[in-house]
Formats: C-alpha cells, sequence, structure tokens
C-alpha cells in the first residue's frame, strides 16, 4: 500500500488537507519514530501502515471535533511520541503548540523531529501537569487542550481544564467506554468549570477503529485551588470516592 496515498487521501476523509511538502514531513516523522523507538520505547506500534493510521490519522479525528483552522493556541497535556499535539501542529501549521510530558527522554525526540522537520511556533516543556497549570503563563492560556488515553476523564480533567482559557475546549480521544467516563467525570468536570459540550463519533480511515471523542467547553475560569498537588489527582479523583 502507498503509504503517502493513504496518509493523504485518509486525512482528506477527516477533511484534512495535507501538501506533498506536510506528506514528507510526515514520513520523516515515522522514520525518526521507528529509529528512536530502538533505543527507547516510545509506542508498540511500528509497522510503517500502522503508524500512519494509528498514530497519524488517528491523531487528525479531532479536526472532527473542532474545526483545527479555527484555533490559534493549543496544549497537549501527556505528549508521549508527540501524539495528537505534534501531528496537528504539521497538519495545522499556524497553531501555536506547546507539547508537555513528564519524561524527559521522550521531549527530546520530540525536540530532535521538531529540529528535522524545521517546525516554527512549537515548545516542548518538561514538567507535571499538576506544577504546570499553577503557572501564570500557561494557567488559562490555552483555545485547546487536545489529549489521546492519558487518563480517565476524571483524572484527564484536573490535569487539562486549569489550561484552557474560557470558551475554550478539551477535546479528549477516547474509547468505546467513554459514556462511563463521562457519568464518572462529570462532577469533576462542573467543579473546574467546564461542561460536556457534545460526543463526537469518528472511523480512524484505513481501519476498523471508531473513536468517541469528548469536547468539553471551558464556560467559567478554574477555581485556584486546582490542579491539587501531583499524585492527588490520580489517587483521589474530584467528584469520585474511587474509581
Amino acid at each position: 500500500m502507498d503509504e503517502r496515498k493513504l496518509l493523504q487521501d485518509g486525512a482528506g476523509i477527516l477533511g484534512v488537507v495535507l501538501s506533498e511538502a506536510q506528506v514528507d514531513q510526515f514520513i520523516l516523522y515515522k522514520q525518526l519514530l521507528i529509529e528512536w523507538n530502538q533505543k527507547m520505547n516510545l509506542t508498540a506500534i511500528t509497522e510503517d501502515i500502522e503508524i500512519i493510521t494509528k498514530h497519524f490519522l488517528d491523531s487528525l479525528t479531532i479536526h472532527k471535533a473542532l474545526d483545527m483552522l479555527k484555533v490559534n493556541t493549543l496544549i497537549d497535556i501527556g505528549t508521549g511520541a508527540g501524539f495528537p499535539g505534534l501531528v496537528i501542529k504539521i497538519a495545522f501549521p499556524h497553531i501555536h503548540v506547546t507539547l508537555v510530558d513528564s519524561l524527559k527522554k521522550r521531549l527530546t525526540f520530540l525536540e530532535e523531529v521538531i529540529n528535522q522537520l524545521g517546525l516554527k511556533q512549537v515548545i516542548c516543556v518538561h514538567q507535571r501537569a499538576e506544577d504546570l497549570g499553577k503557572q501564570k503563563q500557561y494557567r488559562e492560556a490555552f483555545d485547546v487542550c487536545a489529549s489521546r488515553a492519558v487518563a480517565h476523564l476524571a483524572i484527564l480533567s484536573e490535569y487539562t481544564i486549569p489550561f484552557i482559557k474560557v470558551n475554550g475546549y478539551l477535546i479528549a480521544l477516547k474509547g468505546q467506554k467513554l459514556d462511563e467516563e463521562i457519568e464518572q467525570g462529570k462532577k469533576a468536570i462542573e467543579l473546574l468549570g467546564a461542561k460536556l459540550d457534545e460526543v463526537v463519533e469518528a472511523r480512524v480511515p484505513g481501519t476498523d477503529l471508531n473513536h468517541r471523542i469528548a469536547k468539553i467547553k471551558k464556560v467559567k475560569s478554574t477555581a485556584l485551588k486546582y490542579p491539587r498537588k501531583a499524585g492527588e489527582p490520580t489517587k483521589m479523583p474530584l467528584g469520585l470516592n474511587k474509581l
């Protein structure tokens, strides 16, 4: 299968137009991911076609939930190997993107990709979300927080909502258990100043995978006591006795 065609056609299905230069960037990203994965654990997905579908196109499903052409600033908490944040940056180069991870070696990899792809207005931050969310420079500073497979929605909300501007969005790429997570996480979402806007269904092109995407709107400022100190959101999720 022609991986360039798969990427371009798949992106097109999701409403994303990729130039030949952008496709080149994605192919180089894929090659660097495979190369670096041999010396550090970045992904369990290592086949060329699967990287394109299950990482790149999967990340681009976010455009089905929110028009990325209208977004100016985006933060990706727990970005890992750059999904979805770095994928969004390549596809929508006008967006100022901040990639956050608590593991330095992942960010070393991302900085190499950013450098080799010649990307501008994208930064990597090595810090825990609970600490970063207290800093004035980052708090309520972003139009969108994008997240994929980081944590249960009750926990993820506390990690992410403090970063989002009022009237901005948390876009959480989730699976089939989303309804359950929404039910268990709705109190946390409300306490943090947000509400569920809608759930968007999105099939990942080239696969039989269906994403369920939680689109959560920030409706008022988050109380200064959130996020709580590192470790607490996981141990004692807001609004829940236990998960």
